[in-house]
């Protein structure tokens, strides 16, 4: 009797134990050598999983890629939709309407792994968590990432969101190398995310391991634990990553495993010959480049070597700025009239020259320069004269043919002052375009179109994306249209 009670009890064990394997979320792991891309270790490397948070790696390289490009800042106030708001945990507590910075929800998904900080960003960027997706997919395939396809911002389960191990690394390494100036968030022990400090859901290893600095935890029940971390010892730098650990104590010691295998494979010195091969950001991208909504574009063709928070400068004096406003207002006024009289002498061409009156931005920036000298030897502001290269945009089309159309207009007169405004707004990526006014009839309706011509397809991009982050209306005109 005793012993049939054993071998039920033993018997239940068994199918307890095989109904436990069975829920088990499959296993994978990475180990890569971040320097030189050399993989170390793999094991179920290219099997599809479910990724979990480990998905918020994307998500901050497209906020990351947002803000380098100018169609975020890291100050916006972002307004936390319903969809946003709703998100299950882990979350941050974001409310519907609330007003969030870029910079805090940038936080949170990275250190806090809050997934309604996710979903605002994608939101942000694309409009809507779908066109975010669809982003986020065509950039891990420029990235060389063949096997992974998002549906959400987040990583919560969900059907067709999947990546591999192998994906995962090459992303924690492109994280690691297009963005060092944001990559410390992924090593930091707790940030403030505006609402509240929150702590790194890596934390653990992060303490207990030698030279661990990031990246990314992700857990759900489909996807088990999961974690991409990088480490740095000497001149050593290892990626390596686990899906499908059972707990999250066993998957960071399975990790440090991983870890301490990298090191002991790659080798004691690289030689003074060797420099890090750089992950490409994107040799695809430049034939494919990812546009969103209103052909606002996160290209990005550089990587990032300074930050992009500006540095602290004292205000001007009140009389300052009083008298440079002044000055600009008066400036403005005469360009206006002197380029509505160019107009009415020529009325076909309808292009603005500006160099007739070089003397009045001579004068303005004399003034301008003489009032804030002081300012300048005390490095508070940059001396360049703010108005004086404005006749270089006139006076060269430089053998470029893109074209950045600002609007259609009612009349010449509103057409030439947007220009003006857009020069004063953005000098930089607008350098040497020509201003012209293109009449037009649009369903009988006479109308003037503001365009700067003589950029190149990047300029026009950059161009756009910083003014439609101004709600700036702006449309990209190719060659020949």
């Amino acid at each position: 009797m005793h012993l049939q009670v054993i071998r039920g009890l033993v018997l239940v064990a068994i199918i307890s134990c095989l109904g436990t394997l069975a829920k088990a979320a499959p296993y994978a792991a990475f180990v890569m050598d971040a320097r030189t891309g050399e993989v170390l270790h793999s094991r179920n490397a290219d099997t599809r999983l479910h990724p979990a948070s480990l998905t918020k790696m994307m998500t901050l390289y497209m906020a990351f890629k947002a803000v380098e490009s100018g169609h975020l800042t890291l100050d916006q106030k972002v307004k936390i939709s319903r969809n946003a708001a709703s998100e299950p945990p882990s979350k941050l507590g974001l409310r519907s309407g609330m007003r969030v910075k870029v910079r805090h929800l940038i936080r949170a998904a990275a250190v806090k792994s809050a997934n309604d900080a996710a979903t605002a960003l994608g939101e942000a960027i694309a409009g809507s968590e779908v066109k975010f997706t669809a982003l986020m997919t065509a950039q891990a395939k420029a990235l060389g990432m063949k096997r992974t396809t998002f549906r959400n911002a987040h990583g919560l389960t969900a059907r067709g969101h999947l990546s591999t191990a192998r994906d995962m690394s090459v992303l924690g390494r492109h994280l690691m190398y297009d963005f060092p100036d944001y990559y410390n968030l992924f090593s930091r022990r707790n940030t403030d995310a505006g609402l509240r400090t929150v702590p790194n859901t890596n934390r653990r290893l992060l303490a207990n391991y030698k030279g661990a600095d990031g990246i990314k935890t992700g857990y759900t029940n489909a996807a088990g634990f999961n974690l991409v971390s990088s480490a740095q010892r000497g001149n050593k730098r290892i990626i390596a990553t686990v899906f499908g650990g059972r707990t999250s104590r066993t998957r960071n010691a399975r990790v440090a495993e991983l870890l301490d295998m990298g090191f002991n494979r790659t080798p004691k010195s690289y030689g003074s010959d060797t420099v890090p091969a750089r992950p490409s950001r994107g040799t695809q991208l430049e034939s494919a480049t990812l546009v969103l909504p209103n052909s606002i574009s996160i290209k990005s063709s550089r990587v990032v070597t300074y930050s992009p928070s500006p540095k602290y400068r004292p205000n001007f004096d009140k009389a300052i700025i009083i008298m440079a406003s002044i000055v600009r207002e008066d400036l403005e006024a005469e360009i206006l009239a002197s380029a509505q009289a160019s107009i009415a002498r020529n009325p076909a061409s309808h292009i603005s020259l500006l160099a007739p009156i070089g003397s009045i931005i001579k004068s303005e920036s004399t003034i301008v320069n003489t009032v804030t000298k002081a300012h300048i030897q005390r490095g508070y502001i940059e001396p360049t004269p703010y108005l004086s290269r404005i006749i270089t945009r006139s006076t060269n089309e430089g053998g470029v043919a893109w074209s950045v159309q600002l609007g259609a207009y009612k009349n010449a007169y509103e057409a030439e002052k947007m220009l003006l405004r857009t020069v004063y707004a953005d000098l930089a990526s607008l350098e040497g375009a020509f201003h012209k006014i293109v009449p037009a009839t649009v369903n009988g309706r006479h109308l003037y179109r503001a365009r700067f011509i003589g950029v190149s397809e990047e300029a026009a991009l950059k161009a756009c994306s910083r003014l439609r982050a101004r709600n700036q209306p702006c449309t990209i005109i190719g060659p020949g249209a």
